[in-house]
């Protein structure tokens, strides 16, 4: 019997209104009925209102603030020491700084990664889901691979190991040398195809109302019912705005394993968004990208599509 996942609240710590499903996974024996992901206790109440994290002062109702946007937040900083990384296959290396300048080397496990990691193209086209490995004197690095020159943005998610720390979601710019060539933001379209699988989009999106984004994965026409948790979901979804790539996260509740995997969402405001659905099958993460339009006059988010290369997950 299958089960669909639904999403719970938005995730509070990141600041973000926009649902994501957190980690779709690799297993070794018996599946476990993944618990409700939490990560770093992001997720915020579903009522209006309900606190966002980040030092967001709200009023009642107002949708939290997206994540990302800041290099510094809440004494933190995110400190590249590779901001400007070639072509290709390289390494990526950072540290998170406390307010005396001090490198973090304590954190908050979630979903069994004490940071997770994210670069993604300007133009919404690439995007990689990065597990980087951390120093003992705490500077974290990672392989990555940058398809083309131009401009990227990189995204830390972490919680420190503090006595009441709240997660926390830290962006920054990262400049890929060489001759640039801007990509159009993909179409619409009702379903993203990867490696043999179809997954569509059904829902709405609507600026400071919360929805339901409904993802189905199928293969070769078969919905497919055995999707394999990865750090504690079945699946993980992050959306990026266009413009300013503020970063939207969320996580899944109880349920499993497929074929459907259920989010819920509020946009921060009315504008185009991009998503990216990583979803594990066969023992392989593979994401799906969408392009969706929010506010009025625009499309529903019945519509979806194709990332030029939003695939890539390194594991530290």
């Amino acid at each position: 019997m299958n089960t669909g996942v639904k999403i719970t609240a938005f995730a509070a710590a990141l600041a973000a209104t926009f649902g994501t499903a957190y980690g779709v996974g690799r297993t070794v024996g018996p599946l476990e009925e993944p618990k409700r992901a939490v990560h770093g206790e992001h997720a915020a109440s579903s009522e209006p209102g309900a606190g966002a994290g980040h030092g967001d002062h709200r009023e009642a109702g107002q949708a939290p603030l997206p994540g990302g946007l800041q290099v510094s937040e809440g004494g933190y900083t995110l400190a590249m020491e590779t901001p400007r990384p070639a072509v290709g296959k390289s390494v990526l290396k950072f540290s998170i700084k406390d307010a005396g300048g001090r490198k973090v080397t304590a954190y908050t496990t979630e979903h069994g990664k004490e940071l997770h990691f994210i670069v993604a193209s300007r133009d919404l086209t690439v995007y990689r889901h990065l597990h980087p490995v951390r120093a003992a004197d705490g500077t974290w690095s990672t392989p990555v691979d940058l398809p083309a020159a131009g401009g990227y943005k990189a995204f830390a998610d972490f919680r420190p190991a503090t006595p009441g720390a709240k997660g926390v979601t830290l962006g920054v710019d990262l400049s890929v040398p060489g001759a640039y060539a801007p990509q159009p933001l993909p179409a619409a379209t009702p379903t993203a195809t990867v490696d043999g699988y179809q997954v569509t989009l059904g829902g709405t999106l609507d600026p400071g109302k919360a929805g339901e984004l409904r993802l189905t994965v199928a293969k070769g026409g078969k919905p497919v019912t055995d999707l394999e948790p990865y750090l504690g979901a079945y699946g993980h979804l992050v959306a990026l705005r266009d413009g300013d790539l503020a970063y939207l996260h969320v996580h899944p509740n109880e349920g499993g394993p497929g074929p459907d995997v259920s989010f819920t969402a509020t946009a921060p405001s009315a504008g185009t968004y991009r998503l990216f659905l990583d979803f594990q099958h066969g023992g392989t993460v593979r994401t799906a990208a969408f392009t969706v339009h929010a506010g009025p006059g625009q499309a529903p988010a019945t519509t979806g599509g194709d990332a030029h290369d939003a695939g890539g997950h390194s594991h530290g």
